[in-house]
């Protein structure tokens, strides 16, 4: 490789740290952790409806995966209309219904982690139920966390590798025109 192409792209590879913010004394990206956490609620002729909601205060970007709805013991063979409301792309709100659960032909539905934002409500539509939600609550946080010996470490690493790519200049050649 020509020490111009090495250069060049040592300072593009410098130029991308610096963007992401991994030189200069910037920061990287903040850590990200994911938490996950079973969720799961039941409605029936007595609970018809059921709120899933999370702190408004809260940083950290949460989402609602469902995976099964089920008929749970006790419940008749009549049609169980369950219907989810929660906000669409444009923040309105909508309500539609997402399963139709009846004892003798199905009794239940895999949904397949269908992602929702909270607030959702889930309601009983038709039926006595009981109808069983499950699913997961994932909660993903950015910090902006880092202690100073993490910092020193990066700044360190950094001085590295900048020694590392030093950018030289061209040479000149002789005898041409």
């Amino acid at each position: 490789m020509a020490a111009g192409t090495a250069a060049a792209l040592a300072f593009l590879s410098q130029e991308s740290r610096t963007r992401a913010g991994g030189v200069g004394g910037l920061r990287g990206p903040a850590p990200v952790t994911m938490d996950s956490f079973f969720f799961g609620c039941e409605l029936s002729g007595h609970t018809r409806s059921f709120t899933f909601k999370v702190e408004e205060e809260d940083d950290a970007e949460h989402v609602l995966a469902l995976t099964m709805l089920c008929l749970t013991e006790g419940a008749k063979d009549e049609c169980n209309v369950v219907e989810v409301v929660a906000r669409n792309h444009d923040h309105q709100e909508i309500a539609v219904p997402v399963a139709n659960l009846k004892l003798s032909c199905q009794p239940m539905l895999s949904l397949d982690d269908f992602q929702l934002q909270p607030p959702v409500t889930f309601r009983l539509k038709s039926g006595s139920g009981p109808v069983r939600i499950t699913g997961r609550h994932q909660i993903v946080t950015m910090s902006n966390d880092v202690s100073e010996e993490e910092s020193e470490e990066q700044e360190d690493s950094d001085e590295e590798e900048a020694e590392l790519c030093p950018i030289l200049p061209a040479k000149k050649q002789g005898g041409r025109p």
